[in-house]
């Protein structure tokens, strides 16, 4: 299964969404759904294979979550892997404005021109610092048994970098630390208005 839900979604809340993008083997594309609302996450999206196949799959759940909450979600994917031109094709296909698109912040806390957030030496630590001061404060409430999983297998290397211990995987930690930026940073627009034209037009979530 992709998609693993662990609660129902309430109306009015918002969500933000980060996902750490995979090229194929044994990596996994893990999106994390987080509640700003309620300071979990509730959905979880995890799939192998590359950014290019996961990204209709996100979306999907973009639109759903939207219809479910009546508020747009805020998206971002790590420009690494493939998750530049995810951003782009995620941004070309909301015609219906379904959701927010996060843009990088520059260094005065403005949105910058590209799409997405970069996961590097420079960003890494701040990411990594800051939610591991939430999660061991248990800010966050966690369900899932994966990324519950990988961060028991997060170690600091002997060159002091903060990674996944050797066959394992921190594709859960990074997507964590991803959205958990957005929460931190990012804010609902104005509450969408129930259209009932649409209603047969609404999508099923396949979990």
């Amino acid at each position: 299964m992709s998609f693993r839900q662990f609660r129902k979604l309430n109306k009015g809340e918002f969500f933000v969404v980060f996902g750490d993008c995979a090229q194929g083997g044994a990596d996994s594309n893990f999106t994390q759904f987080m509640s700003k609302t309620q300071s979990d996450i509730p959905l979880v999206f995890q799939m192998k294979g590359v950014a290019a196949q996961a990204t209709p799959r996100i979306r999907e759940a973009l639109i759903w979550i939207k219809e479910q909450t009546g508020v747009r979600p805020a998206i971002c994917l790590e420009r690494n892997m493939g998750g530049s031109s995810e951003m782009q094709r995620l941004y070309d296909a909301n015609i219906n404005n379904d959701y927010t698109i996060y843009y990088t912040k520059g260094d005065d806390g403005k949105p910058t021109s590209k799409m997405g957030m970069n996961t590097d030496q420079a960003t890494r630590p701040k990411m990594l610092g800051d939610w591991l001061v939430a999660f061991n404060n248990q800010s966050i409430k966690i369900y899932d048994e994966e990324t519950i999983s990988q961060h028991q297998s997060f170690i600091i290397n002997s060159n002091n970098k903060p990674e996944a211990d050797a066959n394992t995987h921190d594709d859960a930690v990074m997507s964590c630390a991803g959205a958990f930026q957005l929460y931190q940073t990012e804010n609902p627009i104005v509450p969408l208005k129930h259209n009932r034209s649409n209603t047969h037009n609404r999508l099923k979530l396949t979990i």
